[in-house]
This record gives C-alpha cells, sequence and structure tokens, in this order.
C-alpha cells in the first residue's frame, strides 16, 4: 500500500476518535471516501452508534462514491441490524476498492464484511495502520473479546503519590488546567466509575462540566451497600445516568430510594475484600459498555489492580509532597515480591499547567 493510502487511513483514525465517548455499544469508526485523489466523503459514527461511519460517508459522496477507494478503521459490518450492513452499502454506491485496518471480531462480522466485499468485486486491502486502529478501538475490542469495557485508573496525586492530607483535605493538589482536561477526558469515556468510599466522601457529581459534551457519560459507583449521600448524586440523575452497582445484602429501603428517583440498580457477588471486580466489569460490558475511567478511591482501585483488571494508567502528578501520613492513592496490593507488581509502559506525557500528566498501558 501506498504513502497516499497511509495519509487517508490517518485522516480516517482521526475521524474515528471523534466518536469516543458518544457511540457505545459501538465502535468508533471513521471512514474516508477518495476518488482519483480527491476527498469525496468523510464520516465517523455518530452519537448514539449510528449512521455509521460508511453511510455518512457514502451520503456525503453521493455518485461520487462509484470507483472510489474507502478507507475504514474497522471491518464494515455484514449484519442487519436497524441498519442495513455497511458492507451493501458500499457495494451498492459502486466503490472500487475498500481499506480498513483490521478485521472486526464481532462474531455478527468477523470476516464477512470483507467476503462480501470480495464477492461482489470490490478490491479488500486489510491491515494498513492495524495497531493505531487497535488502540483507538480498545475498548470495542475488549468488550466483545474479553467480555469486559477497557479499563482506564486516573490518578491526581503529590510528587510522592498521595491524594489528601490525613484529615482528607484534597483540593486541590493539581491544578486548574489539569482538572479541565479530566473533564475533557471524562468527555472521551462512556462512563465515569468510583467506589463507594469515595462517593461518601465526595458526593461527587463525576459529569462533564468545563463544557457541553455530545453526551453525558454514565456515571458508575460500586457501594456494596449502597450506604450513599443522596445529595448531589441523587439530585443529577436527570442531568447524566446513574448506575449503582451493590451487593446481595443491599437493604431493601436503599435500592428502592434510588430506584425510585431514576438509578439503574446492579447486583453482582461480593468476594472477600468486597464487591467482585470481573463481576462488575462483566455486567457493564453486558449492558453495552466498552470505555471506563475510574477515578479511584484508593481501596476500589486497588481491587481492580489486584485482578488485574486495569489496562491504562492514566497519572496526573503535582510538584508537592504531602509526606507519609497523607493519604496514599492505591491500597494495599498485598504484595510479596517485586516481581508480583503490576507492570505499566509509559506511552505518552505531556506538561500541563504546573504539573505532568503521563499515560501507560499494561505491559
Amino acid at each position: 500500500m501506498s504513502e497516499a493510502d497511509s495519509r487517508f487511513m490517518r485522516l480516517a483514525l482521526s475521524l474515528a476518535a471523534r466518536g469516543l465517548g458518544n457511540v457505545w455499544p459501538n465502535p468508533a469508526v471513521g471512514c474516508v471516501i477518495v476518488n482519483e485523489g480527491r476527498i469525496v466523503g468523510r464520516g465517523w459514527t455518530q452519537p448514539g452508534g449510528r449512521p455509521h461511519a460508511e453511510r455518512r460517508a457514502l451520503d456525503r459522496a453521493g455518485a461520487a462514491a462509484r470507483g472510489a477507494t474507502a478507507y475504514v478503521t474497522l471491518e464494515p459490518c455484514a449484519h442487519f441490524g436497524k441498519t442495513p450492513p455497511c458492507a451493501m452499502g458500499l457495494i451498492e454506491a459502486g466503490v472500487a476498492r475498500v481499506v480498513s485496518a483490521h478485521e472486526d471480531p464481532d462474531p455478527r462480522v468477523s470476516g464477512q464484511g470483507h467476503a462480501m466485499l470480495r464477492a461482489a468485486g470490490v478490491q479488500v486491502d486489510v491491515g494498513l495502520m492495524e495497531a493505531e486502529a487497535r488502540a483507538l478501538q480498545a475498548g470495542f475490542l475488549s468488550r466483545i473479546t474479553l467480555g469486559r469495557p477497557w479499563v482506564a485508573l486516573k490518578l491526581a496525586t503529590s510528587f510522592d503519590g498521595r491524594i489528601a492530607l490525613a484529615n482528607g483535605e484534597s483540593q486541590w493538589i493539581t491544578s486548574a488546567p489539569a482538572r479541565a482536561r479530566v473533564h475533557a477526558l471524562r468527555a472521551r469515556f462512556d462512563a465515569v466509575m468510583v467506589g463507594g468510599g469515595t462517593a461518601r466522601a465526595d458526593d461527587p457529581l463525576l459529569t462533564v462540566r468545563s463544557f457541553a459534551p455530545l453526551r453525558q457519560p454514565v456515571r458508575v459507583v460500586a457501594s456494596a451497600r449502597l450506604d450513599l449521600p443522596r445529595a448531589r448524586l441523587a439530585g443529577s440523575v436527570s442531568e447524566a445516568g446513574l448506575w449503582l452497582v451493590h451487593g446481595p445484602e443491599a437493604p431493601v429501603e436503599a435500592r428502592e430510594y434510588w430506584a425510585g428517583i431514576g438509578a439503574e440498580l446492579i447486583e453482582v457477588p461480593v468476594s472477600d475484600q468486597g464487591l467482585d471486580p470481573a463481576a462488575l466489569l462483566t455486567a457493564l460490558g453486558a449492558r453495552g459498555l466498552t470505555r471506563v475511567f475510574c477515578e479511584g478511591g484508593g481501596q476500589f482501585a486497588a481491587s481492580l489492580m489486584r485482578a488485574e483488571l486495569v489496562d491504562e494508567l492514566i497519572g496526573f502528578t503535582a510538584g508537592v509532597a504531602l509526606g507519609a501520613d497523607a493519604r496514599p492513592a492505591l491500597g494495599a496490593l498485598g504484595l510479596a515480591r517485586l516481581a508480583e507488581a503490576p507492570r505499566f509502559s509509559l506511552i505518552s506525557e505531556e506538561v500541563i499547567g504546573g504539573d505532568i500528566l503521563h499515560r501507560w498501558r499494561r505491559a
């Protein structure tokens, strides 16, 4: 494949990124249609998951799609759902060639979209910028192949890894620009999740407030007994979805209260150390979530780490030291040997205000 192919696929990937946080349970896909070196149509998956990227690009291209090449960041779908298959749409539009980044592992597609195109005489090339596309679609791929969403754990800490003083004071360790970036990150995830301890201590809104997002992330709170404050979280159910994950022993009164104001209740088993984290994430995946932004607290985050369910670390580190008596960002992991410690690889770092943003992915 040529340099021009790479350039157009790179554009398709940038378009796909616009759908992150807005299109679950569908993947965020981008499509660029090119005829004789000229872009005639562009599209990305729209909020809620439809229209699909290919349909948007074909509608914009119109008759110019005939004989063109379509660059798609994921195999075009081959199944009938609420809309006809995108592979069929490309065939009917007369597209001569399709370049896709990789095959869709969804059993309803899984090579069938490419096969449908080839059977109709369309040239199909697969694998261009596959690593980049898989990284972008990590959440969707995780839900399809593992049955759970991709989990990014955000930690905003002092230089020595603390999130609050011993008395609980934590506002503010990081700078205003860093906090604004957190809101931008929230908007690119399907859900924002915290443990019950954080909810009880802060009664957080967990919404995107620094700008108006296309779609507010679902707010997920994990609390075995639903012993949560009934102020800001309860008063904002109409602004953004609220899902409360609880254990079998949650009191009936608490269940009735939260269900009565519009929260969705999700019961999962409990283990020795609280809610079963694997069951929790499986339940979220079954409801369509692909990307979850976890904001702690320390004990809940540690339970996800112990279960090897954290895929990415997003750290905001401030140039302030709080000392050993301050509260740590992570609870106990119970490690006996350093070799048992979870390892992550640095993928990016950036200075924001007076802080450092660093992102790591599981090695």
